[in-house]
């Protein structure tokens, strides 16, 4: 499940960034791309580590190669809800936060072409890691515009530490706070990379968790 704190703290950051609009446009044609049949031969050919490498590509090319605004705009464009329910505590209160998405259409067929098997320990299942490009993209863009701290740190642990409090999750992800610091290490790696891939990252915590496992 989408760690929605996490979202809002973005959120609120995009409410008082000067380039609001073109961040909504970035993911519309993000969105557009996951969603076009082009995007869906190239998981087909290449499969899906490939496919998330092809989104990262085509969102720097949309970004005019700004790092920062490119990992902001594929949090948004990988999220796979254009809402997110929040229970309050104490008045038990369902507010909705709208975030920013395409139109319907174009936001149901790009979820649909999302990539989904990431991991060898991916669930074996029709979902599979559908939720986690979301968390890689949104921890590296924390890490990579944090100039003092690791601040997607801090939201990570915040997230998984008071989500439960607000019922948006039942328990604590673990996978999620994975994926959150390897989302980080992507961001942090960027800042001396610029050459670096997301499937870089990803495929390291595959072989990571192999050999733990062995």
């Amino acid at each position: 499940m989408i760690k929605y704190f996490f979202l809002l703290f973005v959120f609120i950051y995009i409410n008082i960034h000067p380039q609001q609009s073109n961040l909504s446009k970035a993911v519309n044609s993000i969105s557009e791309f996951i969603a076009s049949e082009e995007f869906v031969e190239i998981r087909k050919s290449s499969g899906d580590l490939s496919a998330v490498d092809s989104i990262y590509l085509k969102a720097l090319k949309i970004n005019c190669n700004d790092y920062g605004e490119t990992l902001l705009s594929l949090m948004f464009a990988t999220v796979l809800y254009r809402e997110v329910p929040i229970v309050l505590p104490v008045i038990n209160t369902v507010v909705y936060y709208p975030l920013i998405s395409a139109d319907e259409e174009t936001f149901n067929k790009k979820n649909n072409n999302l990539p989904k098997y990431l991991f060898i320990d991916t669930p074996d299942n029709a979902y599979g890691d559908l939720d986690k490009l979301a968390h890689f993209f949104g921890s590296a863009f924390l890490s990579y515009e944090s100039n003092i701290f690791d601040l997607g740190e801090l939201i990570g642990y915040f997230v998984e530490a008071f989500e439960e409090s607000f019922k948006v999750q039942s328990s604590i992800d673990y996978r999620d706070i994975d994926v959150n610091y390897y989302g980080r290490l992507f961001g942090k790696l960027l800042k001396e990379n610029k050459d670096l891939l997301p499937s870089q990252i990803l495929l390291l915590r595959s072989i990571n968790f192999f050999k733990f496992v062995l």
